[in-house]
């Protein structure tokens, strides 16, 4: 399994002064990025990937601190890129790693899955926080895809 992560809950572009490759997380988004270490943890994620952008590095830091990793940057995953080469990216990687990029980049990954015979096994999400759960079969070929929604924050 693969899993593709949309980053935590982020500070407003609007307000943020500087260069948006920086904006961090919100309050919100260390909420969730802690939660889905939890879950990245006990799915058995043993590799990180990551956009550039602060945010997403923000959302893996803590599933890097359970399990004692680093989190590799790929600029593949930042923002504005193509789905494609996200995909191929996704290919060349072994079990177990999770990847973390933005709102525009995953949607458009599922959609090239999609074109290349993956089925869609839940209800899209997009929302920040969200999971999609890629299942390869024997030859390697990610075949099946679901979303875990975001964490819930309200318990």
């Amino acid at each position: 399994m693969l899993y593709l992560v949309r980053h935590g809950k982020a500070g407003s572009r609007h307000d943020f002064r500087g260069d948006d490759r920086m904006r961090p997380l919100s309050s919100a988004g260390h909420r969730q990025a802690k939660a889905l270490a939890d879950s990245l943890t006990a799915a058995g994620v043993k590799t990180l990937m990551s956009s550039p952008f602060l945010r997403c590095v923000e959302t893996l830091q803590p599933t890097a601190d359970a399990i004692g990793a680093k989190i590799e940057i790929d600029k593949r995953l930042g923002e504005g890129r193509s789905g494609v080469d996200v995909v191929e990216l996704l290919e060349s990687l072994p079990d177990g790693v999770a990847i973390c990029s933005h709102g525009d980049v995953i949607p458009d990954t599922i959609a090239a899955l999609q074109r290349r015979g993956c089925e869609i096994t839940s209800a899209p999400d997009w929302r920040k926080g969200s999971v999609w759960v890629l299942d390869r079969n024997s030859e390697g070929t990610i075949v099946a895809a679901s979303v875990w929604p975001p964490p819930d924050l309200t318990s």
